[in-house]
């Protein structure tokens, strides 16, 4: 297994520095790539659709084993708060970490109006091209409230089968962590039952592991799709400037704050810890998904990470849903950096509206591709309604087209962060599991 591991490893570390030579020649030699490209498609039918497709069954089954081994209720409910605050604390971290440096690298400064205006003009031709604008003005329109209502809404089903279909994780998990509990309540009747969970769970990790030996070359096919369509001489100006912000502070998120949290609550080095869980990260910046990457998340942790399987199959997968760093750090810095190439000077007022903002959008961005940038929306339009109230003019929703061309590039580093993010999730909740597990014995 050891020796599987490093192979693959390696694999992935080729497909990666190959994929940005060859989507960077492609680039070059016969200009960008459609976005529908064949080789976005193979990485799609190697990777991304054999990952979605054990996705929901993966869910119902790990979190029900989870709950149904932990069988406590009341320690469920102080498990289900911890989680919580984990991950309502984290993203705060994060998008604060993300207004300061944006606020202190200004990405954004220092062009003409002349200069502004033709980046605007860009955007507003980018945006209006783009086929998620649909999905960007409604998003306007509901604001914060709607967002609350959405998350609302999903976390009380009307048909957990109806969200199956779909895919809309919450339900599922809500689902799952009732019939979890009824496992548990059932005693001797269920317990049949829950060995058939536990089987199935364990056959699934099997599949995973079968999945992850398509994973190099559906990396490479990615990466050589998403190079080939921008270039990397994207990575230039202000919009260049942006990115490194973004890319600065999800590393700093990620090789230090994370590692430590991870030092500190979990008595593990949180470093060595990221390399075992490797595989999980890999996955999620080839997917651009957290829920994608659940199956792989759930595997990594439970057999190489050291966690225990009751708290990654309860951690996990509200984690892929709900604890989303990368997404929040990405909203902070994207939105005021906006706001600086219009040349808007932001109160105190207005940076602490946009890191709560982006904390609430990021809870309401579902786990797959490109999610963050339509939720971005609500962030500007928070931060719009704050300077209405001032009387100062709000910048055209529109802007946003400035950063579509490379946000499937920040995309893959951000959701690495956020699965990275519940992994260290897992990893603290497994230390806490394992002392109350040691009072019970000595009480």
């Amino acid at each position: 297994m050891h020796n599987h591991g490093r192979t693959q490893t390696i694999l992935i570390l080729c497909a990666l520095v190959i994929g940005v030579f060859v989507g960077e020649w492609s680039f070059r030699s016969n200009g960008a790539l459609p976005a529908d490209s064949g080789w976005m498609l193979a990485g799609n039918l190697l990777l991304l659709r054999p990952l979605q497709m054990i996705l929901i069954p993966l869910v119902v089954v790990a979190v029900m084993h989870g709950i149904s081994s932990i069988g406590n209720p009341k320690q469920l409910g102080k498990l289900g708060l911890l989680v919580a605050g984990f991950y309502l604390g984290c993203m705060l971290c994060a998008a604060t970490l993300g207004t300061l440096l944006v606020e202190t690298i200004r990405p954004g400064d220092g062009l003409t109006l002349v200069e502004s205006q033709t980046l605007l003009d860009m955007g507003d031709s980018a945006f209006k091209a783009d086929t998620r604008v649909g999905a960007l003005t409604a998003n306007q329109a509901t604001g914060i409230g709607g967002a609350f209502k959405n998350i609302a809404e999903q976390l009380l089903p009307k048909s957990p089968l109806g969200e199956m279909a779909a895919g809309n994780t919450i339900g599922v998990i809500v689902f799952s962590i009732v019939l979890g509990l009824g496992l548990a309540a059932g005693g001797d009747k269920t317990q049949r039952a829950r060995e058939v969970v536990e089987g199935l769970f364990h056959a699934m990790l099997t599949v995973i592991q079968w999945i992850l030996w398509l994973m190099p070359i559906g990396l490479f096919c990615f990466l050589v799709g998403i190079v080939g369509r921008v270039g990397l001489g994207s990575i230039a100006g202000p919009v260049g400037g942006y990115m490194l912000t973004v890319l600065l502070g999800l590393a700093i998120h990620g090789f230090l704050i994370l590692p430590l949290l991870t030092c500190v609550f979990a008595r593990s080095n949180g470093w060595t810890f990221m390399w075992s869980v490797r595989r999980a990260l890999f996955t999620g910046f080839a997917t651009s998904s957290s829920n994608a990457t659940l199956p792989v998340t759930v595997r990594e942790c439970t057999t190489n990470g050291g966690c225990s399987p009751k708290a990654t199959n309860f951690v996990i997968p509200l984690g892929a849903t709900l604890n989303l760093d990368g997404t929040a750090l990405y909203e902070a810095v994207a939105a005021l950096f906006l706001f600086q190439l219009c040349g808007v000077d932001l109160t105190t007022t207005d940076l602490v509206i946009a890191v709560l903002t982006a904390t609430l959008a990021a809870i309401g961005a579902a786990g797959i591709p490109s999610a963050g940038l339509v939720t971005l929306v609500i962030v500007v339009a928070a931060v719009n309604t704050s300077l209405e109230g001032r009387g100062v003019e709000k910048i055209p929703l529109s802007a946003i087209g400035i950063i579509i061309g490379v946000d499937r590039l920040l995309d893959m580093a951000r959701t690495t962060i956020n699965v990275w993010g519940d992994c260290v999730g897992a990893k603290i909740v497994t230390r806490v599991l394992e002392r109350s597990s040691a009072q019970t014995r000595d009480a």
